[in-house]
């Protein structure tokens, strides 16, 4: 067995850039292989998955597909695969959140008379929507299907970055063919504030759809443009007290040729710029040409991982996976870089490419370091866009939706990212700049941070979530320490490391948990380290079990609590056997249980690799496989947890090609157990990184022995620096 060595590297990665241009490291894949036939955009739509089917390209604005007539949690992206009502088809969806929003400018094709609105399942007059048939849907990237029962029509989806494609094939001698503009619903929180559409020729219409929701204050610009003249058309509005409901009933003749096209640009900006983004990226109307453009955009960047296997269900699943990770975080700029900010200001032109929907909470553990192997092209407008948003709100983002800080979630995980990147050696961005903002961000007044600076932790008597806020911040503590002594700054860099400890107050050696201490340094008492409270007590989204391990930066620390290895070994093996009842107000996110882990929340996904930071690979690589092989499936209900913006998606990329990062920052990728034969990573500049597991099989599932570039390897990890230089990684594998 290899052997553990834990030393702290210097890292340093090399990368090309630009703006709104295609990636210079797609041109060194030299032969595409067709990766999208083994995409299913379905897995994830059922169980709580919250996964979005419909039509994009990889990280565009524009999100096309079904919403569904019911709501609630498990329509979050606004479909569920158990439904069977599509109400609409809008531009705009979140993938796997926790929470519902956006679901903005939706179209509907209808034939006859029908009432606007949501309606009721079962009564067609009641509503605008229509029952559909799962065996009609067809999905795959940048292309959805559906036929709609009750108007005898049959959609089809595809898209741009900026702008949806609609082809709606009406029967023959449909009554009063038709396309309702929805402006008033959206998904989940969201609710319309105002809007407006108007006519600017026979075959255009232009307008906005403003919103309230998880983000507080939302505008969408957008212009459609239809293949035929709109015979004649109502625009209906109705004040509902500050609610504004606007509706738009567009009329055509159909009598020659019962098709019919639709083009809908969006812009965060203007009517103009909108119309500025279809000129650019979508003047034709040949509806096949995109569709197949979009089929070879998500090719381009799924052939950056050529990940071989036998096993047709395991291609599905890890393809599948990687899509997932490239929905967001999503573009927020019209072509020539104009958006607004978070100050709610025209920012014109900006030098580089403005992102959104930084589900910060979840990918700072997964997604993001996946992204600094596989995009490092975007990684310099990604910390870009995040600086923007701290010079325009005073802090880093927090969870960053269209343009709104939503503070959802604890911790600082933007500062996680923004020293990940630096720590590995990206350039493009203004590094004095960056550490200023990770500094001012960890040092504000907000959110329980001065409590933490006053007492050494968040009393429970002060501040709700008092464990998780505390050891979140810790994170982003130690986070900033790496960078300040990076920097050559020791005064900050000792500073931060003694924050970063925090933990450590709440560490009961009676008990062996994170308890919560009130500000006179008292545990809390009663306590029942199975119980979780959704919001309400210690934890967020979890309970002491699980929140015990949640110190990925110090695992050497969290060692020495225990006493010995040897007692953090037993209490770690104990999390996955021991059984409790979480209560009847426990988070519904706490899922895909083995004992107490949870690996459908996203607190749980580095506690596997803590085995192998002590010696004890075999361990990782034996629950590494369990959950690779039987968490995640091809099925619509193939994700036990929310996929939360790509991070469930990315623990699965990283650990099927055999390792994955624990620290927040710096780059250690631990081995686990990989689930290909072999896989080449294309890293950038023409290099690629080859990871090849020989004798790999269900039971050869632990790692024997490691060589790098034909010598033997001894570390327990490697490095980033190492993966970007490119070279072979080997596994010899055992049962």
């Amino acid at each position: 067995m290899y052997k553990l060595i834990l030393p702290f590297t210097a890292l340093l990665a090399v990368f090309s850039c630009g703006n709104n241009s295609r990636s210079a490291e797609k041109e060194n894949i030299r032969e595409m292989k067709n990766l999208t036939q083994h995409v299913d955009p379905f897995i994830g739509t059922g169980d709580h998955g919250h996964v979005f089917p419909g039509a994009n390209v990889p990280f565009g604005m524009v999100q096309l597909g079904p919403v569904n007539i019911s709501e609630g949690w498990d329509w979050c992206s606004g479909y569920h695969i158990s439904d069977s009502t599509i109400m609409g088809f809008s531009h705009t969806h979140l993938s796997g959140p926790g929470i519902g929003d956006l679901g903005d400018i939706a179209f509907m094709p209808v034939t006859g008379k029908v009432t606007f609105g949501r309606g009721v399942p079962g009564n067609y007059e009641s509503g605008m929507y229509s029952l559909f048939k799962h065996t009609s849907e067809k999905a795959r990237p940048g292309y959805y299907a559906v036929h709609l029962d009750r108007y005898g029509i049959d959609v089809e989806l595809t898209a741009t970055g900026r702008v949806g494609f609609h082809k709606y094939a009406f029967p023959e001698n449909a009554a009063d063919p038709s396309i309702i503009i929805d402006l008033f619903h959206g998904i989940g929180w969201d609710a319309p504030v105002d809007g407006s559409l108007i006519r600017d020729n026979d075959t255009a219409f232009s307008g906005y759809r403003h919103s309230s929701g998880w983000a507080n204050d939302q505008k969408i610009y957008f212009t459609a443009v239809f293949s035929k003249p709109v015979r004649d058309f109502e625009v209906t509005e109705e004040q509902q007290g500050s609610r504004k409901s606007v509706y738009g009933n567009l009329h055509f003749d159909l009598s020659a040729d019962r098709t019919l096209y639709a083009k809908v640009a969006l812009s965060p900006v203007s009517v103009e710029n909108a119309r500025m983004n279809m000129a650019a990226e979508l003047p034709g109307w040949d509806f096949e040409k995109t569709a197949e453009e979009a089929d070879r955009a998500w090719n381009r960047e799924l052939n950056k991982i050529d990940f071989q296997t036998e096993d047709a269900s395991r291609m599905t699943v890890f393809y599948t996976a990687l899509y997932h990770t490239m929905i967001a975080p999503s573009e927020f700029c019209d072509v020539n870089g104009d958006y607004f900010g978070t100050d709610k200001q025209l920012h014109a032109q900006a030098p580089f490419t403005n992102y959104t929907t930084f589900s910060l909470w979840d990918t700072y553990r997964a997604a993001h370091p996946l992204m600094t192997v596989i995009h490092t092209e975007k990684m310099p407008d990604i910390i870009r866009t995040m600086l923007a948003i701290y010079e325009e709100q005073g802090k880093l983002p927090v969870w960053h939706l269209v343009g709104n800080e939503t503070d959802c979630m604890v911790g600082n995980p933007g500062v996680c990212v923004v020293a990940d990147a630096i720590l590995k050696g990206f350039d493009g961005f203004d590094k004095n700049l960056a550490y200023e903002a990770m500094k001012t961000s960890v040092m504000l007044d907000e959110r329980g941070q001065k409590a933490m600076r006053d007492y050494g932790y968040i009393p429970c008597d002060l501040e709700n979530q008092s464990v998780a806020k505390t050891m979140e911040y810790a994170i982003a503590d130690w986070s900033v320490a790496q960078v300040a002594r990076s920097l050559g700054k020791q005064d900050d860099y000792e500073y931060f490391t003694r924050l970063s400890k925090s933990y450590t107050h709440f560490y009961d050696p009676v008990t062996r948990f994170m308890r919560a201490k009130d500000s006179q340094g008292k545990f809390l008492e009663p306590f029942n380290p199975f119980i979780s409270v959704h919001g309400q007590n210690e934890y967020t989204e979890g309970n002491a079990w699980q929140y015990l391990w949640l110190v990925p930066h110090d695992v050497e620390g969290l060692v020495s609590l225990f006493g010995s290895r040897e007692a953090f070994l037993e209490k770690l093996d104990s999390l996955f056997t021991v059984s409790g009842d979480m209560g009847e107000h426990a988070s519904p996110d706490i899922s895909g249980l083995i004992g107490q882990y949870a690996h459908g929340n996203e607190p749980s996904h580095h506690i596997i690799y803590m085995y192998a930071m002590v010696g004890e690979p075999g361990k990782t690589a034996e629950k590494v496989r369990h959950v690779l092989d039987r968490l995640y499936t091809d099925r619509p209900a193939g994700l036990c947890g929310n996929e939360d913006v790509g991070q469930m998606s990315a623990w699965y990329v990283l650990s099927a090609l055999g390792f994955y990062q624990v620290e927040p920052a710096g780059g250690r990728y631990f081995f686990g157990s990989p689930a290909a034969d072999k896989a080449v990573i294309h890293t950038g500049n023409g290099k690629t990184f080859t990871v090849i597991a020989k004798n790999n099989s269900a039971e050869n599932k632990y790692i024997k022995s490691v060589t790098l570039n034909g010598k033997p390897y001894d570390k327990a990890y490697i490095d980033y620096k190492t993966i970007m230089a490119g070279g072979t990684l080997e596994f010899e594998m055992e049962n």
